[in-house]
């Protein structure tokens, strides 16, 4: 348990003292956020607030890794890797949208076929080296599925997760807060399960979230940018990956799972009525529309993940 503290602590003080670096770096260089034109108003002052934030979360977790190296294992090195594919597609689909201007970076298709290849990788690795056995939540039994389903599965799944955590970042702290909460529960899980290593991964990115907070709360003075949320969504989704935990993500991550589910519906109903079924997608900006304060929204999803954590608690003892 001390080493799993000791991995938040060096993590939560590597961001935190990362921040006052890398803004005014980041300001220098006008690697500003670019606001979308139909987005809220209340969101128009926020232009120009420094973006990439995520590169806190490679350096932070690659120097908390090597310092922590002696408990370090291949399961590790996995979820890693998940991490680290994901933030590199973000950091390039950033660094398309500062040098265009405008928030566009990746085309859908070049940013699809990105992730499809990552996904292709870890699907390929898991069936290799954790078998093709997912474990069902309250039913409490493990099911062994075809191979080729299996890998298909997974491919759509990293997909899924990594879009769903990239579309929770829309407020200040959101996505920050809410993977906070998933990840502090994955961790008590691999701690429970001795899996001591992995609640060691789930420790750092906990810390590096706890230091980054203190930038990317409300007013925030730095986002994530996709480098920070396609990041978290790989390390979230490849940590459910190892503990066979995949469905249990539907659940503890419900938040990103109605952000998704928002978009779609919104884009579907839209495209068959010509009418917007929310004011507007993902559902955050939903109630943004219908008055609320932004840190309202942030505390109600973090109570509500809060809640369904509780219920992925119960849902597996």
């Amino acid at each position: 348990m001390g080493v799993i503290i000791y991995s938040v602590l060096i993590a939560f003080l590597l961001s935190i003292l990362q921040g006052p670096l890398f803004i005014p770096i980041l300001h220098k260089l006008k690697f500003g956020q670019n606001i979308r034109e139909e987005g809220p108003a209340s969101h128009k002052k926020k232009a120009g607030t420094p973006t990439m934030g995520g590169i806190i979360f490679i350096t932070t977790t690659v120097v908390s890794i090597l310092i922590m190296n002696k408990n370090i294992n291949s399961n590790v090195i996995f979820v890693f890797l998940c991490f680290l594919a994901f933030s590199l597609i973000g950091f390039l689909d950033d660094m398309l949208k500062i040098i265009h201007k405008q928030n566009e970076g990746l085309t859908v298709k070049q940013k699809s076929l990105l992730e499809l290849i990552a996904s292709c990788g870890v699907a390929y690795y898991s069936y290799v080296h954790f078998g093709t056995d997912i474990y069902i939540p309250f039913l409490k039994i493990s099911m062994t599925l075809n191979p080729i389903i299996y890998i298909l599965l997974v491919i759509f799944y990293m997909v899924a997760v990594t879009n769903a955590v990239n579309l929770t970042d829309g407020l200040d702290g959101l996505a920050s807060s809410v993977t906070l909460l998933v990840m502090t529960f994955f961790g008590v899980i691999c701690f429970s399960w001795h899996q001591y290593p992995l609640s060691i991964f789930c420790g750092i990115v906990i810390g590096t979230l706890l230091g980054f907070l203190k930038y990317n709360s409300y007013p925030a003075q730095i986002f994530m940018g996709d480098t920070g949320s396609l990041g978290l969504g790989g390390a979230v989704a490849g940590v459910a990956l190892v503990l066979k935990l995949p469905i249990l993500v539907i659940i503890v991550g419900g938040i990103y799972v109605i952000e998704a589910a928002s978009v779609v519906i919104q884009v579907t109903y839209f495209k068959r009525t010509g009418k917007r079924f929310f004011k507007m997608a993902p559902i955050h900006h939903h109630f943004e529309k219908l008055g609320w304060h932004e840190t309202k929204v942030v505390s109600v999803f973090c109570i509500a993940t809060v809640v369904l954590c509780l219920i992925s608690f119960l849902a597996l003892f």
